[in-house]
């Protein structure tokens, strides 16, 4: 009998077409929030920071360009700028020319989207040192050797808030023990009025119904599956108990879903659940960056209170 080898990246995709096939048959089933990002989820994502009602991405800009100054105090210039879930690279960008790094590390899980934004970055600043990696940091996060220490880690947008508690913890430690002389640049979504939020996540022009939807292609593409997303609606839920936005797709009428090997069947009305987003207090965040080893915190807010942007040591 012969050996068969797999490949790295063979090995990859059979990991996460089993985490897929384990949440979708799981009794209270679920999709991991990091399938929204594939090439088409990330256009969206990247139009749904458009809409006016989406207050995160306006919010987060605003403190970054009013304390521009400060921030790149704390970071320092000339260091290496990791850039967690960097999507289209445009928020990293924005901090070139105040903290001038001199090496730029951009992770996504959509490789693809990912190079492709890269690719049109380096020839506009020639002179910084980028490389693209497609890497599922929700597990496990590893930064190459090679990347030059005095490292920032960059995770805007409040993207953290997609963890539970425990995993949060788990990420917020692995970027410590890897920020070698450097530290933790990132926003972070406070918690504000049912109101703001709802329409934050399920905006008048349903961009983000289509972005939770799209999950479903996702998934299709991955295991072969045959979802219609003709079956399922959009839902927003504001959880208070854990200070979360909760995203799920409800189905509209009882039907079976199949891949190969398996199948379910939904009931009308039943929930896949696709994302949660955390919203934090200052004192929340500040006992986190503790828990997960960071002894200091630089914080600076919106006047509203709605976002904060923190940087850690």
């Amino acid at each position: 009998m012969k050996n068969i080898k797999t490949t790295p990246e063979a090995h990859i995709q059979h990991q996460l077409i089993s985490e897929i096939e384990v949440g979708l048959l799981n009794i209270t089933p679920y999709i991991s929030p990091k399938f929204l990002y594939d090439p088409l989820g990330s256009h969206l994502f990247t139009a749904i920071t458009l809409l006016p009602e989406y207050y995160p991405t306006v919010t987060e800009k605003h403190i970054f360009s009013e304390f521009e100054n400060e921030i790149a105090h704390h970071v320092g210039l000339g260091g290496t700028l990791i850039d967690l879930g960097a999507g289209n690279c445009e928020k990293a960008k924005s901090l070139f020319p105040s903290i001038q790094p001199s090496c730029y590390v951009a992770l996504d899980f959509s490789k693809e989207y990912l190079e492709d934004s890269i690719k049109k970055l380096q020839a506009e600043y020639p002179s910084i040192q980028m490389t693209p990696i497609g890497m599922d940091f929700s597990k496990k996060l590893s930064i190459p050797d090679s990347v030059p220490s005095n490292r920032t880690f960059f995770y805007p947008g409040s993207s953290l808030g997609n963890f539970l508690h425990d995993e949060a913890i788990n990420l917020l430690r692995q970027i410590k023990s890897q920020v070698r002389g450097g530290g933790l640049l990132m926003g972070i979504d406070l918690m504000k009025s049912d109101e703001a939020l709802i329409n934050a996540y399920d905006d008048a022009l349903k961009v983000t119904a289509a972005f939770n939807l799209n999950i479903l292609r996702s998934v299709n593409t991955m295991i072969g599956s045959n979802f219609n997303i003709e079956q399922f609606r959009h839902l927003v839920k504001v959880n208070h108990a854990v200070n979360r936005v909760e995203l799920y797709l409800e189905t509209l009428e009882e039907l079976t879903v199949s891949w190969p090997g398996h199948e379910r069947t939904f009931q009308k009305g039943e929930l896949i659940h696709t994302e949660n987003s955390h919203k934090y207090t200052i004192n929340s965040i500040q006992k986190l960056l503790e828990q997960s080893g960071f002894s200091s915190s630089t914080i600076w807010t919106d006047p509203k209170q709605y976002f904060a942007v923190i940087y850690a040591k």
